[in-house]
């Protein structure tokens, strides 16, 4: 990984060329749904996986994980803040992948101004600057925090200016409170459900609107609940691995549902082997 020190150091523009080179692809093959890896989580502070305080610290090794889950056959393309996205772009693991940004959120994790959803990575000019397909955005919901507004009224404009530049706006949207001095998100299928309505409604349009939803309790009624693209979230994992791919394939097989964004899932199983978890995600695909 000392070459990609080297080339932020002595030649940052090359970045920039090698995203306008870079080989793009359609949104869709001809059948089939996607499969993204997720990686955004560091740059909030949220460097967990299933206990493990701070498995995805060492950059080397996470990058590792990443250039490995994007080439494994299947796998469509990433989710990502900038400096993974460029990392990744410098190592040559972006060509022919679907790439969606993210916006990031300055509501940290266990901070005073958790809910303040400010957007601190991508925007909508960088994301077409960068030539990617889409733009991701968490949109927590706490009735009680005076912040959801201003966090709603950021949000809409984001999806507005999406569906304007024909972007997909993928919004990942809950309904949140505040618990033992912690933001929780609440994942009863009613909560998911209104958090759904709400975020279907942001923007002067939803042309370009997907959701980006957890997998919960009573997925069909959660579907039924809106008509838009609805791509699953992984998060981090709880359950056994068997029963992780089994509340998955179900919710995959509804028919709104295009697919699997997941992260810390694919990237650090239980038996440390990225490549076997990917490829067993990618067999639940329809």
């Amino acid at each position: 990984m000392s070459e990609i020190n080297e080339v932020r150091a002595r030649e940052p523009q090359r970045i920039g060329e090698l995203l306008g080179a870079r080989r793009r692809r359609d949104l869709f093959a001809a059948e089939g749904q996607l499969m993204i890896v997720a990686c955004d989580h560091p740059a909030r502070g949220a460097l967990g996986v299933s206990g493990r305080r701070n498995a995805m610290a060492d950059r080397v090794e996470l990058l590792g994980r990443l250039a490995t889950a994007l080439a494994r056959p299947g796998v469509d393309g990433l989710l990502a803040t900038a400096d993974i996205a460029e990392d990744l772009l410098l190592m040559g693991a972006l060509e022919d992948k679907l790439v969606f940004s993210s916006l990031n959120r300055g509501g940290l994790q266990g901070s005073a101004f958790e809910i303040d959803d400010r957007n601190t990575g991508y925007d909508v000019r960088g994301t077409l600057d960068a030539r990617f397909d889409g733009l991701k955005m968490l949109t927590r919901i706490d009735l009680d925090d005076p912040a959801t507004v201003a966090t709603l009224e950021r949000q809409g404009r984001v999806v507005t200016e999406c569906n304007r530049a024909g972007l997909v706006a993928m919004v990942e949207p809950f309904m949140s409170r505040r618990a033992g001095g912690k933001v929780v998100n609440d994942l009863s299928p009613d909560a998911v459900i209104k958090s759904v309505a709400i975020a279907s409604g942001l923007g002067s349009s939803s042309a370009y609107t997907w959701m980006k939803l957890p997998v919960v309790d009573e997925m069909e009624r959660v579907m039924n609940a809106t008509t838009l693209p609805t791509l699953l979230l992984g998060g981090d994992p709880e359950g056994s691995p068997d029963e992780t791919y089994a509340s998955w394939s179900a919710a995959l097989a509804l028919p709104s549902v295009r697919g699997l964004v997941v992260g810390r899932t694919m990237l650090y199983p239980a038996d440390d082997d990225v490549a076997k978890a990917v490829d067993t995600a990618v067999g639940l695909l329809r």
